[in-house]
């Protein structure tokens, strides 16, 4: 370890002690220095111009804060071969004149950032032989002049924690003598300094309740219009289609409008021409479509959707073709028929139904090749595959997925230009696929019991999955990069999830997570940095 033996001896040969302070018995004292052995604390009767002190084999183990303030003219301060464990916040608050600090062979496992805050005129500075595993980000910012930094002797953990002091090490002025790792292993008699940045991948997320939302619902949706962003939920129990608008100040949602909707379990929105349309699906009550007033700001019945073809609708969904506004109602009825409708200025009109008798559950659009698809599940039969046809200027018959029965949802995503779909199953393995040579090959299963949805979001260079179930805490999953494949990482607890939706707002991202049998949750995505 480093030490100013000049100093030393100079504070060892003044003039002795000032007659007006008095000399603890545990310390020998001259004018201007004090040694002390065995003391039981800081004595509070040294004189106000003291230069240099040292305190070994001390009886107290914390350093309190501002523990020598009432010596201000401190230069040297040598605190060696003591049980220190704690060194409090502000400890050497008012030693403005303080150059060499000394805190070597102690017990002290773990420092705070403002441990040395007020040090402005520190030069030399030794940590070692303690039993230090890691030091808090940016300990060593305030110390300006700092030129001699040891840290040797301690049993330093590298890890993401110690991210900064690696960057900072590389970079500073200040001499340090190399300082190692004890751990982990693979790092185990490193300098540190010498470890590799990039080997440290220090960010990881969590989702936190952004906002409660005290109703059932089981469809959620959002949209942006007239310059707001809006969410409306399907509320079958209480029969509504409830709008909520976001809150700029508060940044939460707040009760808007409300469509009146008996059994609704579907309440979609379409914004066609600035002209907002909500396309309402109802169980044994029939279907709608309602157009909102601009002027007097209500909704209007403008169409009723044929109940000879759809009977007991499960999902809708929007898309465009060449231009052209549709939309498609799976039907799980066993008289019913999944129908596609499409917009023609005036109104929506049935354009065709898909295959009879299969009691779709759920139904996805997404483009693959370059061409139209429609993928629908349903509770009796294989997803089946629809292919939008030029010619015919509508969907036909593709393609099955064979064994993947008791499909219950479908989603996709896509990872440069690849198409994935997730498929929920509620009894049996989920499943994760892969779009290539005009056939969908698996990637991985994912072990549920009572999955009723499944949905694919992205946020920033983060790619989710969460599996909804009935019975248990919906599981959220993590693409990974390098193993192509979905890593569990975190647990919702909602109560009979039925829909995800994420929304990004205000530098925010949430999930609106809706709940058949408890309240809608709202999450927030966190950026956590572990290296902090």
């Amino acid at each position: 370890m480093f030490l100013p033996w000049i100093l030393l001896l100079c504070c060892s040969v003044g003039a002795k002690w000032s007659r007006d302070s008095k000399c603890p018995a545990t310390c020998s004292c001259t004018r201007d220095s004090a040694f002390c052995v065995g003391s039981r604390s800081i004595p509070e009767t040294f004189a106000g111009d003291l230069i240099a002190m040292t305190f070994v084999n001390a009886k107290f183990r914390q350093i309190p804060e501002r523990a020598f303030a009432h010596i201000p003219t401190l230069q040297f301060l040598l605190l060696n071969s003591n049980t220190f464990t704690l060194i409090a916040d502000d400890a050497f608050s008012g030693l403005s004149h303080l150059q060499y600090l000394f805190i070597e062979n102690n017990d002290i496992q773990s420092l705070s950032k403002y441990s040395f805050r007020g040090l402005k005129s520190l030069s030399h500075l030794s940590l070692g032989n303690n039993n230090l595993r890691t030091l808090p980000r940016d300990i060593f910012i305030n110390l300006q002049v700092l030129t001699h930094l040891d840290l040797r002797g301690n049993a330093f953990h590298c890890d993401c924690k110690m991210k900064w002091l690696i960057k900072w090490l590389q970079a500073t002025n200040t001499t340090v003598p190399p300082t190692y790792c004890v751990s982990p292993v693979k790092y185990q008699g490193h300098t540190i300094s010498s470890l590799p940045l990039r080997q440290f991948e220090c960010i990881t997320t969590e989702f936190t309740t952004h906002q409660t939302l005290p109703f059932q619902s089981i469809s959620a949706e959002s949209f942006l219009y007239a310059d707001d962003l809006y969410v409306t939920f399907a509320q079958a129990n209480s029969g509504n289609c409830a709008f909520l608008m976001w809150d700029h100040v508060e940044l939460v949602f707040r009760k808007s409008e409300n469509i009146s909707a008996r059994a609704a379990v579907y309440c979609k929105p379409l914004v066609i021409g600035g002209v907002l349309y909500i396309i309402v699906a109802q169980l044994f009550q029939g279907s709608h479509i309602y157009q909102r007033d601009n002027y007097g700001g209500k909704f209007i019945k403008i169409q009723d959707i044929d109940t000879t073809k759809i009977r007991k609708p499960n999902d809708v969904e929007t898309f465009r073709i060449d231009g052209d506004w549709y939309f498609v109602i799976a039907d799980s009825s066993k008289a019913g028929a999944t129908t596609i409708y499409k917009w023609n200025k005036t109104g929506f009109y049935s354009d065709h139904s898909l295959h009879m008798w299969h009691r779709d559950t759920d139904v996805e659009y997404v483009e693959m090749d370059n061409k139209h698809r429609l993928i629908l599940c349903s509770s009796t039969q294989i997803p089946v595959v629809y292919q939008w046809s030029k010619a015919m200027r509508q969907f036909t018959y593709h393609s099955e997925m064979p064994n993947m029965l008791e499909v219950h949802a479908v989603r996709h995503f896509k990872i440069k230009n690849v198409v994935y779909l997730c498929l929920s199953r509620f009894i049996g393995d989920s499943k994760v696929l892969r779009w290539e040579n005009q056939r969908f090959t698996e990637v991985q299963a994912l072990p549920s019991r009572g999955t009723m949805i499944v949905q694919p979001f992205q946020v920033g260079r983060w790619l989710y999955m969460v599996l909804g179930c009935d019975f248990s805490f919906s599981q959220v999953y993590l693409w990974d990069r390098e193993k192509l494949r979905f890593v569990k990482v975190h647990e919702w607890h909602v109560r009979a999830p039925r829909a995800f939706q994420l929304v990004n707002t205000d530098d925010m991202h949430l999930v609106l997570a809706s709940s058949f049998k408890g309240s809608t949750i709202v999450y927030r995505h966190m950026v956590v940095d572990t290296s902090a």
